[in-house]
């Protein structure tokens, strides 16, 4: 019996990549936790270490925080379940139903997600002043559903090939239709695809800047009112390492939360019991 060495430059070289992976998490907790003096002078000089929460009491006094959370809530989880809802309905419509004009539709989805946001802002800029929609939570949902259309119909697809077709068969025989084989069958199996696209579109709706900026004035979600944080004499680095920690905990609990949803979600995909 052959033995042989494991070889130890994987995991040295997986341990370098998660080390420069780690440290400016690192230095964005001891931003937060120091004064601005010491900043300025390298976060990772621990000579001298001042522990403070200054910068805390500061943001938490000086801006809204709980108002600019509920926005944010509110964009992020109204866009996240409109999207997963009408993606996951077209992307089963488009596998297993036929109808007239398919190919066209799905050309144009095609076409609306090559086309840069940018483009985009100044015609809805114009439409939601002219029927009075600006800094209405919806200005911002409606762009947010639209754009997150046509990728999560296409992942949602792409998962969907592999799909056991042997279920979707046993309910047509068992006399369900397409809305309770939609409901009963391909919802609770698609956990993972539902899961991702969950993910990546709750992200990116929580962290946009640029259309809560345009379109909203006075209740403004969590990245519009802390990228004020940025003095016009003053980097405040402390304040904005706060607010980096504020931004990012929620989305980092969701996705903690959605990880064990990927080895289910995959088990139940090969049609098996979980």
């Amino acid at each position: 019996m052959t033995m042989y060495k494991q070889s130890k430059w994987p995991l040295v070289v997986l341990a370098a990549l998660a080390l420069i992976w780690v440290l400016p998490i690192i230095g964005i907790l001891f931003m937060s936790v120091r004064p601005e003096s010491e900043i300025t002078q390298g976060w990772w000089k621990l000579s001298p270490f001042t522990f403070t929460l200054e910068a805390w009491r500061e943001v938490w006094l000086k801006y809204e925080l709980l108002p600019a959370f509920l926005t944010s809530a509110i964009l992020a989880i109204s866009s996240t379940v409109l999207t997963v809802v009408f993606s996951a309905s077209a992307a089963y419509a488009y596998e297993f139903l036929n109808f007239y004009g398919k190919r066209a539709s799905l050309v144009l989805y095609v076409a609306s997600y090559v086309m840069p946001q940018q483009v985009l802002l100044i015609p809805m800029l114009m439409l939601w002043r002219s029927i009075g929609l600006l800094d209405n939570p919806l200005s911002c949902i409606i762009p947010f559903v639209g754009s997150g259309f046509a990728w999560s119909i296409f992942m949602l697809k792409s998962y969907l090939r592999d799909f056991p077709r042997e279920l979707l068969e046993a309910a047509k025989i068992d006399g369900a239709g397409n809305i309770s084989t939609f409901r009963h069958i391909f919802l609770p199996n698609a956990g993972t695809p539902v899961a991702a696209v969950s993910i990546l579109q709750f992200m990116w709706t929580w962290n946009s800047l640029l259309l809560p900026l345009m379109f909203l004035r006075k209740n403004v979600p969590l990245p519009v009112l802390l990228s004020r944080i940025q003095g016009t004499y003053e980097p405040n680095w402390d304040l904005k390492a706060v607010a980096v920690i504020i931004t990012a905990f929620v989305p980092l609990l969701l996705f903690i939360y959605f990880q064990k949803h990927f080895s289910a979600g995959s088990t139940l995909g090969s049609g098996g019991k979980g």
